[in-house]
């Protein structure tokens, strides 16, 4: 049995998984899925602080905390019971093109090159870390939430909101993947 969970998990399995989570959000407690609004949650209860943005009852919406929760405990369970000894493999092409830029090193598929604590004084580094992290919580922020909130759980509920988040977010990744992210592995 454990060598079946091991194993990657086709798209037609694993997808309608993942969207089964809608309604079982909603029918068990009318309840959306996002990660997003958690550090909100998490702020509003440990900062008492007399910030318009973090008064409501945050009370009502610890269900979520708890989710957020059981992803971490999740994470921790899998990379303990399901790891791959095997070195991880990258796509050829990929790594030919990584390789362009200078990064050989995949350790976790997290590039060692650009992603370590010396490179965040580089200016690649503080570009790909401080600035991407900023305009990542910006723009989720400033849609109202992330991309598995409202292309999950928005896009299932038909809001109009979601559908025009969710291009925006495709376009701006495909902006940053294809014109921007080489410019600025190239430095």
């Amino acid at each position: 049995m454990i060598e079946f969970i091991k194993q990657p998990w086709p798209w037609y399995i694993a997808g309608p998984l993942i969207g089964l989570t809608v309604p079982a959000l909603l029918i068990l407690g009318n309840k959306s899925f996002g990660i997003s609004s958690s550090l909100r949650h998490i702020c509003a209860a440990c900062l008492p602080a007399n910030i318009p943005f973090f008064k409501y009852d945050w009370k009502k919406e610890a269900w979520n905390l708890f989710f957020v929760f059981g992803i971490l405990v999740g994470g921790a369970i899998a990379i303990a019971l399901l790891s791959n000894p095997n070195p991880i493999e990258v796509n050829p092409k990929l790594a030919t093109e990584l390789a362009g830029y200078g990064i050989t090193n995949y350790d976790n598929l997290i590039p060692q090159e650009i992603m370590n604590w010396p490179a965040l004084l580089t200016l690649k580094g503080f570009l790909l870390m401080v600035v991407g992290g900023f305009l990542v919580g910006f723009g989720t922020r400033y849609a109202g939430g992330c991309t598995s909130g409202h292309a999950i759980m928005g896009l299932s509920n038909l809001q109009w909101p979601s559908l025009i988040s969710t291009i925006c977010f495709m376009i701006g990744g495909f902006i940053m993947a294809n014109l921007i992210l080489p410019h600025i592995l190239s430095l």
